[in-house]
């Protein structure tokens, strides 16, 4: 009979869940004003393409040490403080764009957006990852489920606030602040830093931290996750980033229906993360990870080539199902060996963000040649070729043989 799992690991599940919460609903919170902040600084796709740089640009040059830095600090702290920034990043963003008309505000806005939440997106990671091991069950599809729940909720405010005209200053600052009052309260019941940080400064110097964080830049098997990574958080992202505003521009929508569709994609999202758990504890990394993916490439191709609102919605949806396991079974795979799960996870984490470095300009450009609507087929074109990558998430041997450890 299986042991029973310790009071504080359940809180921690729960506290877990709730950060995760947050931080999707603060950055969907963003992406369902897009089309408002362009309106507002007159920009085309291109030029937005590379407004949604600074956004990314924040995010990869966080992670390379948010690792390190949450092995340091511990992964309540390093939490509660990037979400510290990304509630004054998303205040500025809105303010800039909706009071100062600054697109040099909504630049340094994002930026501080994307490094906070890419600081808190590596450090909650980890800490998802040991609540997981603590269980001994999968659970870190259920965690960016959560994560998906919040950008529903993002999404369904950003929808409503526009379709009554509230001012993006005065919507954006209000989640600002929800988000980091919420962060400060779930942060309290994240397990011990002992726990969660092996290595950490009561057993590791900075240079023996440093050496392992090098090591795991070398290690094949680590690179790959991180392009496997890689492809599905561009997969993910460009949904993130462009979905609503291809609606508006390829199939005529008002900004209101626009931000919408952006809340279906989440919702398939979190529908595919949810489920996904139960998928994956029965038929494995692999099998399931091949069969979202193909059904990604399928519901990305109907959006875009539908020719018909309410089916190229359907592919929306059967977009974000299929694109919801390979990100979080990517940091799950990257955090398979506890005592080098920080490095990992960093490294993976900054390969995969690439995606949103790349991405927004890459698909902001493209769509002034094509249009937006049709750059997004992009998406199934780089999926495809990825299924090669997936038998690379499969658990080692070292760590299926293992007992779950609750």
């Amino acid at each position: 009979m299986p042991a029973a799992v310790p009071r504080s690991v359940l809180a921690a599940r729960t506290a877990v869940a709730v950060v995760f919460a947050l931080n999707g609903l603060a950055v969907a919170s963003w992406f369902s004003r897009v089309p408002a902040v362009r309106e507002a600084l007159g920009l085309t796709a291109g030029r937005l393409g590379l407004l949604l740089l600074a956004l990314s640009a924040g995010a990869l040059l966080a992670m390379p040490t948010a690792g390190l830095v949450a092995q340091r600090l511990g992964t309540a702290r390093t939490v509660v403080l990037s979400t510290l920034l990304v509630a004054l990043g998303l205040a500025v963003v809105g303010v800039s764009a909706g009071v100062a008309g600054s697109m040099a505000g909504v630049t340094v806005g994002l930026f501080a957006l994307g490094y906070g939440s890419g600081s808190c997106d590596v450090a909650m990671n980890i800490e998802g990852a040991v609540v997981e091991r603590r269980l001994g069950r999968t659970i870190m599809p259920r965690f960016h489920a959560a994560w998906s729940l919040g950008s529903v909720a993002g999404a369904a405010l950003g929808a409503g606030a526009a379709r009554v005209g509230a001012p993006v200053a005065v919507h954006l600052s209000v989640v600002a602040a929800v988000v980091l009052l919420g962060t400060l309260l779930g942060a309290r019941a994240f397990l011990p830093a002992s726990e969660t940080a092996p290595g950490s400064p009561d057993t590791a110097s900075p240079a023996t931290r440093r050496r392992a964080l090098l090591a795991a830049w070398r290690e094949p098997r680590t690179l790959l996750i991180g392009l496997f990574v890689l492809i599905m958080a561009f997969a993910e992202g460009s949904a993130n980033d462009w979905v609503a505003v291809a609606f508006i521009d390829g199939y005529g929508l008002s900004e209101a229906a626009g931000a919408a569709v952006f809340g279906v994609f989440v919702v398939g999202m979190t529908l595919g993360r949810t489920v996904g758990t139960l998928a994956l504890d029965r038929w494995g990394r692999v099998p399931v990870l091949l069969g979202t993916i193909l059904l990604a490439v399928l519901g990305a191709g109907v959006a875009v080539l539908a020719g018909s609102g309410p089916v190229a919605v359907a592919g929306v949806a059967l977009w974000g199902i299929g694109a919801s396991l390979g990100f979080p079974v990517g940091m799950s795979a990257a955090a398979d060996e506890e005592d080098r799960a920080p490095a990992r996870v960093s490294v993976v984490a900054v390969i995969g963000y690439t995606a949103f470095l790349g991405g927004p300009p890459l698909l902001g450009l493209l769509g002034d040649r094509v249009g937006t609507l049709h750059a997004l087929l992009v998406v199934p074109l780089l999926l495809l070729p990825t299924l090669a990558l997936v038998p690379v998430i499969r658990p080692p041997a070292s760590r299926a043989a293992r007992p779950p450890a609750v």
